[in-house]
């Protein structure tokens, strides 16, 4: 190990930083989160460091660097773009013992500023001791898309119980196992949920009992997108990272499943027309089995839970059994392929408005409000239309939709083997038979549908021929 890892504590020390342009501005910001009393050394000051003198929140030291600068100071940092200032700002620290750091320059510094991921007042820091600071903000970034928010709340609510938690778990091995709760069960999800006090009263009733911690397992819906793994959100990924068991949708990507823990288990609870399918009261008695079962489960959705998903009806199962579920929200694919597709879903010169429909057999279509559905300055954005576009074409003509009305009917979307048709509504029909297209597809009727041709940017673009 070649650096000492330390945190140091700053709050109210005085602490230096030679240089007044941008690299000083973020040093001298980091250093007044952290609590320090900033003295800014330079001739000039960059804007942001101006103005913060003038409101009192550093101390401007004007003119070139000085050895009385360095008078009672803790540490120094030196951010010019002069090495002989920056070499002499360090020499004459290291005479009085005070820690320097010269920016980009490791020869010069006797410490070094890390990376840092900061979920206060817990912290991660990553240093590559200066050699390549560049390959430790990546690995800050990546860090960051998994450490849980919520452990900066939950590392404060261990904080302020320490006391009574040595007292009730005054053997070591009982306190490791009732932190691994504290992380592992319901307290950090209820922090997530932003339900800090029964967090609490969650933990204190634990160590009422003694840290008697009951097996106690958790449903969280989640959207896994249309199937770009890159349109996971990092909360869902978090999850997909703890889940013990995964039921998963047929529409879920591979490239999904792929990013969830290896050894979860995984149930495939898809529906599909005309094949073998798991019925939604099965769904959810897979649900409260494995919960029940104290075991962390995701019920893993194509899209969004809450978009033509259920999510709505197995949140409300659960409820009735007195088990409340988490949702992390996922990119319906209305959004999502109309993105990729180069659609935008409202334009200010087309379109102000855009309807969400199912068409998902003849039930969803005999409910639907046709009047309504042919007003030409709305989008209409059909997910599981693609059996029933001879159906949708007709009625939607007959309601007062012009065939020259523009479509985009988008398969596959987001993923590598997306296919884009575009046409006219008319000619609806007989073009996606042209091309055989099929399921998954989301439809757009709407003037904007016509973009496809023009800014569309991932996949392919049909060519059109006029339909026999």
């Amino acid at each position: 190990m070649g650096l000492y890892p330390l945190f140091a504590d700053l709050a109210g020390l005085p602490v230096l930083v030679v240089g007044g342009g941008r690299v000083a501005e973020r040093k001298a910001a980091a250093l007044l989160d952290a609590g320090a009393q900033v003295r800014v050394g330079a001739p000039q000051l960059s804007r942001a460091l101006a103005q913060w003198a003038a409101a009192g929140h550093i101390e401007h030291l004007e003119g070139l660097f000085q050895s009385a600068w360095l008078d009672d100071v803790w540490l120094v940092i030196a951010a010019t773009d002069d090495r002989s200032a920056n070499e002499d700002v360090a020499s004459q620290a290291g005479k009085r013992r005070i820690w320097a750091n010269v920016v980009d320059d490791p020869q010069l510094s006797r410490f070094q500023v890390p990376a840092v991921i900061d979920r206060s007042p817990l912290t991660v820091a990553v240093s590559t001791a200066g050699a390549a600071p560049v390959l430790a903000r990546r690995l800050r970034e990546k860090l960051e898309s998994e450490l849980d928010p919520a452990l900066g709340p939950l590392v404060a609510l261990a904080q302020r119980h320490r006391p009574a938690i040595r007292r009730a778990l005054p053997e070591l091995p009982a306190r490791r196992a009732f932190y691994d709760w504290l992380y592992e069960g319901p307290v950090l999800s209820l922090l997530r949920d932003a339900k800090s006090l029964q967090a609490e009263q969650t933990m204190l009733e634990v160590l009422e009992q003694g840290g008697k911690m009951p097996s106690v397992g958790s449903v969280v819906l989640v959207g896994a997108g249309p199937g770009d793994p890159g349109l996971l959100t990092l909360q869902a990924l978090r999850v997909l990272n703890q889940a013990d068991v995964i039921l998963h949708d047929r529409l879920v990507s591979l490239q999904v499943l792929a990013m969830a823990r290896r050894d979860a288990e995984r149930i495939d609870v898809g529906k599909r027309i005309g094949d073998r399918h798991t019925r939604q009261d099965e769904i959810h008695r897979l649900l409260l089995k494995h919960v029940r079962a104290g075991r962390r489960v995701v019920r893993l959705k194509g899209g969004d839970p809450f978009v033509f998903g259920r999510g709505g009806e197995e949140m409300a199962f659960l409820r009735q059994h007195g088990i409340v579920c988490e949702v992390v929200p996922g990119i319906t694919a209305a959004v999502a392929c109309a993105a990729y597709a180069g659609v935008p879903l409202t334009h200010r010169e087309h379109v102000q408005s855009v309807r969400l429909l199912t068409a998902h057999g003849s039930e969803s279509l005999g409910s639907l409000d046709w009047a309504m559905l042919a007003y030409e300055r709305e989008t209409l954005a059909i997910y599981m239309g693609v059996a029933q576009l001879d159906t949708l074409t007709t009625r939607l003509i007959a309601h007062g939709r012009s065939p020259q009305t523009p479509f985009a009917l988008i398969e596959n979307g987001t993923r590598p083997q997306q296919r884009v048709l575009s046409g006219v509504l008319g000619d609806l029909p007989a073009l996606a038979r042209q091309h055989a297209m099929g399921a998954p597809a989301l439809l757009i009727i709407g003037s904007v549908a016509a973009m496809a041709c023009d800014h569309g940017w991932f996949g392919e673009l049909l060519p059109v021929r006029p339909p026999p």
